[in-house]
């Protein structure tokens, strides 16, 4: 649908600004054939410090700001706000965003890109997570909505050994 496509397009401006990252949570989902809606684009990133320079700027860019925080609270979206903050919740000009530096269940970017595998969109070539990685995560994570989508996705990891 059109919320997925735009946070599609969010990834593919992170990816034109060289950021690397790896998408996790419901767009991976929906990139395995997932049926679920989803509002946000969910990212792991590469803490090297060049690449999470390039994501500050970007975000800061489409004024990233706490999600869920009162508007004009003093917020400054820059490296040390990234490095401070391993999981953050932001709206920006573009769509909400997730970014993290690591996954509960599979663990850094480095292993998150271990298991993550590459797909096509609108020219661009998107790093997701992989589906036991997916399955991984919900569990790990242990929230009411996460739990409730297991079932489908185990349903397509099936789908996808039987073929």
């Amino acid at each position: 649908g059109g919320a997925a496509m735009s946070l599609l397009g969010m990834a593919k401006r992170l990816v034109c600004a060289d950021v690397r990252f790896v998408i996790v949570g419901g767009i991976a989902a929906r990139a395995h054939g997932s049926a679920r809606i989803t509002e946000d684009l969910d990212i792991c990133y590469d803490p090297d410090p060049p690449n999470v320079r390039r994501l500050a700027t970007v975000l800061a860019d489409w004024n990233a700001y706490l999600r869920g925080i009162e508007p004009g609270l003093p917020f400054i979206m820059d490296e040390l706000t990234l490095q401070t903050s391993p999981i953050m919740t932001l709206t920006t000009d573009l769509g909400a965003i997730d970014v993290m530096d690591r996954v509960s269940g599979v663990g850094d970017f480095k292993k998150v890109l271990a298991r993550s595998l590459s797909t096509e969109f609108d020219g661009v070539t998107l790093r997701v997570l992989d589906l036991n990685a997916l399955i991984a995560a919900k569990r790990a994570t242990g929230r009411p909505k996460d739990k409730d989508q297991l079932p489908e996705l185990e349903a397509l990891r099936e789908m996808k050994r039987l073929r």
